[in-house]
């Protein structure tokens, strides 16, 4: 693999040191010595994965309060990159000011858009005057409270980014749903192959014809051959009206029962396409990519 050289191995994140994508990165490759790549978008983790500034991109793609981030799953198919892995995050939400500020100080809270829609109703308590700014990332934002030393505002974000930029905690735990998660995926350019001993999950594409009955069809052949539909979403196509491509997660055990699976989806669907082959990982295990770069096997 090109990974193995001497440099640091190079991951792009949307946003900073310390943010949620920064904690994802940290849980894929505990104690190794891993280069940031820290881009404003989600759209610049994957052009610096495209454009060989990033060896390797980071991605939240869903999460169980907002949802699945639908854009992401389209900068992966359109950019024609590869999930390799996953991982899991619990979030918790604070709420993060200058250290002479209090709680009835505050008249703007600044976040990235899905980390404030996690604390929808929280933030509904404060009064009609109160603005609601969306930001970069959670990071970011709480960073330049800091820099900017920026009275009456507010960041949400987790509680590493407060301990990180020296902010006060006004308050805990703010998210909707106590027991909230984000899953993260990390991608490459397709083809960034290995010896994925542990694969037993997959994220698939494809579209439908025409025909009656094709998706239920293409359910019932993932049933035939053992395969465990665990998600399915649809995105539009872009630039055809009405038409739209479904994303799938599905895992097996046998992985013979899967690509025997796939050779007999591929022609019943449309623009099929395999965009990973990966561990589950609920118990965030670190990246196989570990042992690549540690012993190249």
């Amino acid at each position: 693999m090109d990974v193995l050289k001497e440099e640091n191995m190079k991951i792009a994140i949307q946003g900073i040191e310390g943010s949620f994508h920064d904690e994802a990165v940290q849980k894929l490759f505990p104690g190794q010595s891993v280069d940031l790549v820290m881009c404003d978008s989600f759209d610049g983790v994957t052009e610096s994965v495209r454009k060989g500034k990033a060896d390797f991109g980071v991605l939240a793609i869903e999460n169980t309060i907002a949802g699945s981030i639908l854009p992401n799953y389209n900068l992966v198919d359109v950019g024609d990159f590869e999930i390799i892995d996953e991982v899991f995050l619990n979030i918790q939400m604070y709420l993060m000011a200058l250290e002479s500020e209090s709680i009835i100080d505050i008249f703007e809270v600044h976040s990235h858009p899905v980390a404030l829609l996690q604390c929808r109703d929280y933030l509904r308590k404060f009064p009609p005057q109160f603005k609601i700014i969306e930001g970069k990332d959670t990071a970011s934002e709480a960073k330049r409270i800091k820099e900017n030393n920026l009275q009456g505002v507010a960041a949400i974000a987790g509680k590493q980014v407060a301990e990180r930029y020296g902010l006060k905690i006004l308050d805990s735990n703010i998210q909707d749903m106590k027991e909230n998660q984000t899953r993260f995926v990390l991608l490459g350019k397709r083809g960034t192959t290995f010896n994925k001993k542990t694969a037993n999950k997959a994220t698939l594409k494809f579209q439908l014809g025409h025909e009656v009955g094709t998706l239920s069809r293409a359910l019932q052949i993932m049933a035939e051959h053992e395969i465990n539909l665990t998600k399915i979403q649809s995105l539009p196509v872009p630039e055809t009206p009405w038409r739209y491509a479904f994303f799938m997660d599905v895992t097996y055990t046998q992985p013979d029962h899967f690509m025997n699976a796939i050779e007999v989806l591929e022609p019943v669907v449309k623009n099929f396409k395999v965009l990973g082959t990966y561990a589950q990982n609920r118990e965030n295990v670190p990246s196989e990519l570990t042992n690549v770069l540690e012993n190249g096997e």
